[in-house]
């Protein structure tokens, strides 16, 4: 049996701003329709959708234990492109041989963009 990790659902307090940003700074497409209560991302060069669903009133966001992490092949440049669009991320690690970096979305949820799959 193979399993893939295959979608990320992630609840928002404003369903169509988190849509922006995830498609607008990571490479994902969306119609910004909600069908079935969800707003479906596409993942545009392969990867695992994501699905991003009303938060609950009562969900406290951005305190889960969970970070999303994308793959870049130049944390610096992925990082100087994003403060362009208006997205912040801390400083820029160096660690076993790659670059990471982090920042938050608009709910508050762990993001970090990583060059850990293409190293050497």
């Amino acid at each position: 049996m193979t399993i893939a990790l295959s979608t990320v659902i992630i609840y928002a307090k404003d369903m169509h701003r988190s849509a922006r940003f995830y498609s607008e700074n990571f490479g994902y497409e969306t119609s910004g329709e909600i069908s079935e209560g969800l707003i479906e991302l596409r993942p545009i060069a392969g990867g695992a959708e994501i699905l991003i669903h009303q938060a609950a009133k009562s969900l406290r966001l951005g305190s889960a234990a969970i970070k999303m992490s994308f793959a870049v092949t130049d944390v610096q440049k992925f990082v100087a492109a994003a403060k362009a669009t208006g997205v912040v991320f801390g400083a820029i690690h160096q660690a076993n041989g790659y670059a990471f970096a982090n920042t938050k979305d608009p709910d508050g949820n762990s993001v970090s963009v990583s060059s850990r799959k293409f190293r050497d």
